[in-house]
């Protein structure tokens, strides 16, 4: 873990890609787009697809993003993606190309969906159906967290899944999908094998994107935060918010 007294801005994003070997794996919520009242409430920068196009250009294709949210819905609000991406916290990959990685991705089974759906009307949350999972959103009223957490640890538990939990969000996964695991796929493929990763995020589930980069030899960004967080990180830089993101990125 990284102090916060040491988490500083990073270097230019142009010596970076003057040096040759860098490749970015960027967060979509918190990170590219501001965080919204809820998922449906974001408001992206015009032609983001196409900077982020160009930006992929600029950096011989080595640039994917590694989100929570499914891919579809990504390319609902931004249009379609020339870029490689993870969705679904890393279970549904494909290429620039659009070629699936890996083995693709487990759909949630009824079972599980239905509990989450009874639960958030129950109490008040909000639910989101996702391809490749499920989640309970209580940004409206935060005092449910601690209900929503439990709730979710506990479905599952029964059914042998993984919970991924972000700021006012909890997810249910397959128990194997985590953004590490993406960056750890797509830097065995030959576009992005042997650069320098780095992954930029703003949320607890971007943690396992910033350990698998440090471990290949690159770098984590943390997006906000904090100073207990930026404590408590395994990022080594740090950008203030999406605005300073999108300056980084040169967007």
């Amino acid at each position: 873990m990284q102090s916060s007294l040491v988490l500083g801005s990073p270097p230019p994003l142009s010596d970076l890609i003057d040096a040759g070997d860098a490749a970015l794996f960027l967060d979509f919520d918190g990170t590219l787009v501001a965080l919204a009242s809820g998922p449906d409430a974001i408001r992206p920068l015009a032609d983001l697809s196409d900077r982020l196009a160009a930006l992929a250009q600029r950096l011989d294709g080595r640039l994917a993003l590694v989100s929570g949210r499914g891919i579809a819905d990504i390319e609902g609000h931004i249009g379609a993606l020339n870029v490689a991406v993870a969705g679904s916290h890393g279970s549904d990959i494909r290429g620039a190309d659009g070629e699936q990685l890996g083995r693709g991705a487990t759909q949630l089974p009824k079972e599980i969906e239905q509990a989450l759906r009874q639960f958030a009307g129950e109490v008040g949350a909000d639910y989101e159906h996702k391809p490749h999972g499920g989640a309970l959103h209580y940004r409206g009223n935060q005092q449910l967290g601690p209900k929503v957490h439990a709730f979710a640890r506990a479905l599952a538990a029964d059914y042998g899944w993984a919970v991924q939990t972000g700021k006012c969000v909890a997810e249910l996964v397959a128990k194997d999908a985590n953004k590490g695991g993406a960056v750890t796929l797509l830097m065995d493929t030959p576009t992005f094998a042997g650069s320098r990763p780095i992954f930029i995020g703003d949320d607890v589930t971007d943690e396992a994107g910033f350990r698998a980069c440090r471990g290949l030899g690159g770098d984590g960004i943390l997006v906000g935060g904090s100073a207990e967080t930026r404590e408590n990180t395994d990022a080594n830089y740090h950008l203030t918010n999406v605005a300073a993101v999108h300056a980084w990125l040169e967007l």
